[in-house]
């Protein structure tokens, strides 16, 4: 997999935009503490584990959205995100996932790093999995 489309450029982008629209929620604060000690090794680390959490979707793929195999991803990719980063609640889950299948910047890149169709397999998987 491609993860050039992730590059520490990129990540810095997305967190000052992250820091600008929810500074001040528990969550980002909590993001901050964890990530306030990180080497610059450790964020790269943490972001090639991240995709391929993402990698795994687009392998699964050829599955239904709502299989137990497809939902034990998402579940694996939230339990990542409250490990590593910060508390993802469903509602912080369904937030990122329309994020990720929204047809933005997000979708751009995972598809880049993935294949095409797995930022939106992911997001549908998402969605069911928070009803």
């Amino acid at each position: 997999m491609d993860f050039s489309a992730f590059d520490t450029k990129k990540i810095d982008e997305y967190c000052e935009r992250a820091k600008a629209t929810w500074g001040d929620t528990p969550e980002f604060k909590e993001f901050e503490m964890k990530d306030k000690n990180r080497s610059r090794e450790k964020q790269s680390a943490l972001n090639q584990e991240l995709m391929a959490i993402f990698g795994g979707f687009s392998e699964a793929q050829d599955q239904e959205a709502d299989s137990p195999q497809v939902q034990a991803l998402v579940n694996k990719l939230q339990d990542f995100i409250t490990t590593h980063y910060y508390s993802c609640s469903n509602t912080i889950l369904a937030g990122l996932g329309k994020m990720y299948g929204g047809c933005g910047e997000f979708t751009k890149n995972i598809n880049h790093a993935t294949k095409d169709g797995t930022a939106e397999f992911t997001a549908k998987a998402i969605e069911i999995y928070c009803r």
